[in-house]
């Protein structure tokens, strides 16, 4: 491969960009890198397609160089994956791609290797024209009918100025989920089979009705979704707008998440689940062997007691604050490790805080296709238990009782 010398330009947009992979691979968010327009020597070559993997224990980036009529997987360490991004930028590729759950970048090369990086909106360089800004993707159009029925656009599907909050945290929600059927096991299911979705705590029905929606309309698949909430009055509303939107395969439900015993769930969905009610969701989805679970925990009462502070942190946990920050890591960095002991690449980012909670944290688990060896992890989960002196956590009893761990 030829090599070809960047601009200053190319060279500052081509850091930012491996900065943001950096970055997304430390928050465990990145989904896929795409690197096209190849100019390289190989004339079959078409694309280089990069994600997240674990080998023997180590985190990895799998590289799969897409040909013609056939594709070559290498997988490289971490720090090596980078470099190697580096080099063929804008050597190779001209056209890079970063998809995470929290960015979409575009980093592309023109004559000169001129660079231009997109960060949701085009980054200009040098004061030049934002005429060609990229307009935001939305998973979800103003026009569909539930929108309007709920009270989030007007009878002209446009947005009510008072539910731009909500109506942000519906497409942010639909698009984490849509990267997590993507790489989930459902995705080898045919469009025939249905798809069973199950949303603890819907409320009004937002995510619920988005959910179905996009199953059913944008992806034509035969989604089968149910709201369960414990207000009589909510299981009313959602029903009664199901009906008249003649929503088929949408219901609303009156239960708790401690004893709903459904017939089947893929998708596992509690976003308003506060303190152990999360650890409830959690291990019901474990339990139904759901392939996506999704949750937004609050209210992290269980542990916070138990834990007993080593003597050199003690001074940063006298204010209480700390302390409830604390407890809220420690609480979830133990579920998303149960989560992985159980099979499941489970991720923790930042979402779009609830109308119910300020909290802004989301915990993702999709199921693996191979089993895991659970013995390290459960090494991991103990060591953190013995080092704040907790004696409990409601999801590993759960789990214990019935012979998951």
């Amino acid at each position: 491969m030829s090599v070809e010398v960047a601009s200053p330009t190319a060279t500052d947009d081509r850091s930012e960009f491996l900065a943001l992979v950096d970055k997304s691979l430390v928050q465990n968010t990145l989904v896929k890198v795409l690197l096209s327009k190849y100019q390289g020597a190989e004339a079959d070559l078409q694309r280089l397609t990069l994600r997240p993997v674990t080998v023997r224990g180590q985190a990895c980036l799998s590289f799969v160089y897409t040909y013609k009529t056939r594709d070559i997987t290498k997988n490289h360490p971490l720090d090596e994956a980078l470099a190697l991004i580096a080099e063929l930028l804008p050597a190779a590729f001209k056209n890079a791609h970063l998809l995470s759950l929290t960015d979409d970048v575009q980093l592309t090369f023109g004559k000169k290797n001129k660079s231009r990086l997109f960060v949701g909106r085009a980054v200009e360089r040098e004061g030049a024209s934002t005429g060609h800004d990229r307009e935001k993707k939305r998973f979800l159009e103003l026009t569909r009918p539930f929108l309007t029925d709920l009270g989030v656009t007007t009878a002209k599907h446009e947005l009510v100025p008072a539910m731009a909050r909500k109506w942000k945290q519906i497409n942010k929600f639909v698009e984490v989920f849509s990267h997590a059927l993507a790489s989930s096991p459902l995705q080898r299911r045919g469009v025939d089979e249905a798809i069973h979705a199950v949303d603890f705590g819907s409320g009004k029905g937002y995510l619920t009705f988005a959910m179905h929606d996009y199953l059913r309309n944008s992806l034509g698949r035969q989604g089968k979704v149910t709201g369960v909430e414990l207000r009589e009055d909510m299981v009313r509303l959602g029903n009664d707008a199901a009906a008249r939107l003649e929503q088929p395969g949408l219901s609303f439900e009156h239960g708790d998440v401690r004893t709903y015993t459904p017939a089947a769930i893929d998708i596992m969905i509690a976003l308003h689940a506060c303190d152990v009610a999360t650890d409830y969701a959690i291990h019901l989805g474990i339990r139904s062997d759901a392939s996506i679970i999704m949750c937004s925990p609050c209210c992290h009462k269980q542990i916070r007691p138990q834990m007993s502070s080593p003597s050199m942190l003690r001074p940063m946990l006298q204010y209480g604050v700390h302390l409830g920050q604390e407890a809220e890591m420690v609480t979830d960095s133990l579920r998303a490790l149960l989560l992985e002991a159980c099979g499941y690449e489970t991720k923790v980012f930042e979402f779009v805080s609830l109308e119910h909670t300020n909290k802004n944290k989301m915990i993702l688990a999709v199921k693996r296709a191979e089993p895991v060896d659970a013995t390290e992890m459960m090494e991991k989960i103990q060591g953190i238990k013995a080092f704040y002196g907790i004696r409990e956590q409601c999801l590993e009893t759960l789990l214990k009782a019935d012979n998951r761990l």
